[in-house]
């Protein structure tokens, strides 16, 4: 169903593609459109998390490393994807203090995960191995192919509108809807192109978030340490911890367990990801684990950074 989903979405956006480039160049741009929107999408099929990574600056990690806090979360994240049964994914660490992870790959064989430094630091390991589950559950669910490509073409959909709304009136008035015409298609879609990059985010993240977030809790055995981590993460967000690089990169924000951007979370038209507390909510009814604590840090909290560089400092 994912696979069928993906091609799907690549079959849309390259129409996207052409509806644009006959907008802006008649039929020859619908052909230039075409040709591009196919060398771009066998590209993001190869090539997507490699990119993403690299946007990110992820480097990758061992059992080796120095700090034990990243060798613990190695251990962790190799043990859970052997009990998931999974082959063993590379584990990186980005650097970066808001506390956030994601995973990436076009299938579980070449598949990825990172975590911020500011994760393995401000969480628990019970909480870290709960969110590293959430993403190895991705990778089980084969979400990260449409995750991924999706990221690559939703920014490639951006760079589109932009160009059709610089160049869009470049086209004579003989040239099959030039001037003003023309500059009216680049502004419609220099509008419509960022939105439809953006519902096909909101349509692949919601219902696969709540359904990872469900196969995590059965892969990390603790539902209520994903739940902790949950709202711990959407605090230190919306507590001053800001990720300029997804700032930068907003239409990779879907990739990652909680929304990195600025702002409030909400189940609402203009949120890739369902309401934390929706979330969190879901796993307190799963029941798997006794004695399940609420999260020190709630949502509304206003965060102060800690004094020590995490648990393991």
């Amino acid at each position: 169903m994912n696979h069928f989903k993906t091609y799907m979405l690549l079959a849309g956006l390259t129409a996207l593609f052409m509806g644009a480039g006959y907008l802006i160049g008649g039929p020859t741009g619908m052909l230039i459109a075409l040709a591009f929107a196919l060398a771009l999408n066998a590209f993001s099929y190869w090539n997507a998390d490699k990119i993403v990574l690299r946007t990110y600056g992820a480097q990758e990690v061992d059992e080796s490393h120095p700090e034990p806090l990243i060798r613990n979360y190695v251990v962790d994240v190799v043990e859970m994807a052997q009990k998931a049964g999974l082959p063993r994914p590379r584990v990186t660490v980005i650097d970066n203090a808001q506390p956030n992870a994601f995973a990436t790959g076009r299938d579980p064989a070449h598949a990825a995960v990172a975590a911020t430094t500011g994760l393995l630091q401000l969480l628990t390991r019970d909480e870290i191995r709960g969110v590293m589950a959430h993403e190895l559950a991705h990778v089980k669910n084969r979400d990260t192919l449409v995750m991924t490509v999706t990221a690559t073409i939703a920014g490639a959909i951006s760079a589109l509108a932009n160009f059709a709304f610089f160049f869009g009136g470049s086209r004579d008035e003989e040239g099959n809807g030039g001037g003003i015409g023309g500059m009216i298609g680049a502004i419609a879609i220099a509008i419509l192109a960022p939105i439809a990059a953006m519902l096909v985010q909101m349509a692949i993240s919601r219902a696969r978030e709540y359904e990872a977030d469900r196969i995590g809790a059965q892969i990390g055995g603790d539902p209520a340490a994903l739940a902790r981590a949950l709202e711990k993460i959407e605090a230190y967000a919306r507590g001053g911890y800001v990720n300029h690089d997804a700032e930068r990169n907003p239409a990779t924000a879907h990739m990652f367990i909680i929304n990195p951007l600025a702002g409030k979370g909400a189940d609402n038209l203009f949120s890739t990801h369902p309401a934390t507390q929706n979330r969190v909510e879901a796993l307190m009814r799963l029941g798997v684990g006794q004695g399940a604590r609420r999260p020190a840090v709630p949502i509304t909290a206003s965060v102060v950074p800690p004094s020590n560089p995490g648990p393991w400092g």
